[in-house]
């Protein structure tokens, strides 16, 4: 039953987004200057975060969609490497603040989750698409997903699945962006690593 919701969720999103943005950054542009929110609801400058220490950054959907989930599993068994290597990784969603604490096994995740809810950085980063309404309905009524919740806005948007990783100064290094959104490219992260 699962893969036949999967399946169909598969399908229906496929056809039913509309790109928000088309022009995704690349490598040798520089990250935005974007505020972001941590689980506390701490908002934080992304730019002085990647100041920090070279990044990682993925977007994910939310804590709601299991392909990320599994995602960001995985990634937590890169996170020793990234941080041998003098990197940081850190995951930015839809989810509104409250919603981050509750991401599966967020409790085994060391790295940073950070929200997005207003779609601020997801537009910045030209990875940002719309779900048209009929799908929004879909995934509430028969799947419990319920996009409004998760992220607290009525916009309807979400990022495509990308890995970015940025320098200190802000130059992105590598970037990827998928729009088949169960699709994600852990040999990329892991050749980060």
């Amino acid at each position: 039953m699962m893969n036949q919701v999967f399946s169909f969720l598969l399908i229906a999103a496929g056809l039913a987004l509309a790109q928000v943005h088309s022009a995704p950054l690349k490598e040798g542009d520089s990250i935005p200057d974007v505020k972001l929110r941590t689980d506390d609801n701490q908002e934080v400058s992304l730019r002085q975060l990647v100041a920090e220490k070279p990044t990682v950054l993925i977007f994910y959907r939310g804590g709601w969609c299991p392909f990320c989930t599994r995602h960001l599993s995985d990634l937590a068994g890169i996170e020793d490497d990234l941080e041998k290597a003098g990197a940081q990784l850190l995951a930015i969603s839809m989810d509104q603040p409250s919603e981050l604490r509750e991401t599966p096994n967020r409790d085994k995740l060391g790295y940073r989750l950070l929200s997005d809810s207003d779609a601020v950085a997801a537009k910045a980063f030209g990875i940002a698409f719309q779900v048209e309404d009929a799908l929004v309905r879909k995934y509430k009524q028969s799947y419990k997903i319920d996009l409004e919740a998760a992220s607290g806005q009525t916009h309807h948007i979400l990022p495509h699945p990308a890995v970015f990783v940025a320098d200190t100064y802000g130059k992105i290094r590598f970037a990827y962006v998928n729009s088949d959104w169960p699709h994600r490219d852990y040999e990329s992260t892991r050749l980060i690593a």
